[in-house]
């Protein structure tokens, strides 16, 4: 079982750009030295909570600095872009990276986007479809190109001047194409089936309880089995929020106080998401009311914490209730103190992983 570390990311809008920038940047490279194999980061343009409009802009500053982590966008949001722009930029990165890159796309998820780029009212997922298809034929192809779709048309044909150079559209690194997850959150998701239908890869999100996380496994399986598929659990990705600290009573205290970066961290999603009636993504029983999702109810569904032992003893369970999965994804969340977070990351990647895989391989070899 591989880790890996998944950043929206999510900040108080009040803290420095400059600061927030550099907090993510050392996170990554925190992880890198820790053995982490992959790092996630999010696609955001009119949100001042998760800054960052362009994740492999910013991962490209990473690529000289590390040697082995993964870096994978969460997610290039489709509709928001021409097919033609995200194939150039993604080909071009996994360049850089020499294929150390796994796309992530999504249909999107932030309001104030959906009004930026006018996709509110449109079959996003529609688009979405459509888009990474074009992408896909840019890289299987040489001009002229003459793709048409109903959202987008690519065409390059009476300009190319194939002595020159001129026309092709760069390949990317890796072939035929870089491998490409779709990140998932809600119960029986859509997304999750036709991740599952194209033997793409899953993320589902840390911010829903086990309850639904299974349900993406069960909607994946249909999708692979619609295309008559085996779907492959190590292509299934599960993100959780996890706080791991030398004791039990340590992780209690930091998180009994309302301001500390968990509980602002389900506190700004429980009110986003609320904004579009989209409670339910929190719940682990739908009858329950909307006041009952206090930080701390959110904290108790969705937070994985305690010293080594006790954070190993809850993995465990997961495994046991959802299933085998391929990698697990620490959700970063803001460094309201630095050094028990970073010890967090070390502690999840020294003492729990190593159990926590031997156990997870050795419940897979007996399926």
């Amino acid at each position: 079982m591989r880790l890996g570390l998944f950043m929206m990311p999510l900040h108080d809008p009040e803290r420095d750009y400059q600061t927030v920038l550099s907090e993510d940047r050392e996170a990554i490279l925190h992880a890198e030295k820790l053995g982490f194999d992959e790092a996630w980061v999010g696609e955001h343009y009119a949100c001042a909570t998760e800054p960052i409009p362009d994740p492999m802009q910013f991962m490209a500053t990473l690529i000289p600095v590390t040697e082995r982590i993964k870096f994978g966008t969460a997610v290039i949001n489709m509709p928001q872009h021409h097919p033609a722009q995200v194939a150039g930029n993604a080909a071009q990165f996994d360049h850089l990276a020499q294929g150390r890159f796994i796309m992530g796309v999504g249909p999107g998820g932030l309001g104030s986007d959906f009004e930026l780029f006018q996709t509110f009212d449109k079959n996003r997922a529609e688009m979405m479809a459509e888009a990474v298809d074009m992408v896909h034929k840019i890289w299987a192809s040489d001009p002229p190109y003459r793709i048409h779709g109903k959202y987008w048309d690519v065409v390059v044909d009476e300009q190319v001047q194939e002595k020159l150079g001129i026309g092709p559209m760069l390949k990317p690194y890796q072939k035929p194409h870089p491998p490409l997850a779709m990140s998932v959150m809600s119960p029986h998701s859509g997304t999750a089936r036709f991740a599952g239908s194209n033997g793409w890869g899953m993320i589902s999100a840390n911010f829903t309880p086990l309850e639904n996380v299974k349900t993406h496994w069960t909607s994946y399986a249909a999708g692979a089995s619609d295309a008559g598929e085996q779907p492959d659990r190590n292509l299934w990705r599960v993100a959780r929020s996890i706080l791991v600290t030398d004791s039990d009573e340590q992780a209690e205290a930091y998180l009994s106080k309302e301001a500390c970066s968990p509980a602002w961290y389900y506190k700004y999603l429980r009110d986003n998401l609320g904004t579009y009636g989209l409670l339910g993504i929190f719940k682990d029983d739908q009858s329950m009311p909307d006041s009952d999702l206090t930080w701390q109810k959110c904290l108790e569904l969705m937070l994985i914490s305690g010293s080594p032992k006790r954070v190993l003893d809850q993995l465990v369970a997961m495994v046991d209730e959802i299933g085998y999965f391929g990698t697990l994804l620490l959700t970063q969340k803001d460094w309201d103190d630095k050094e028990l977070h970073k010890r967090s990351m070390q502690l999840l990647a020294e003492e729990v992983m190593p159990k926590l895989s031997a156990y997870a391989e050795g419940q897979q070899a007996a399926e």
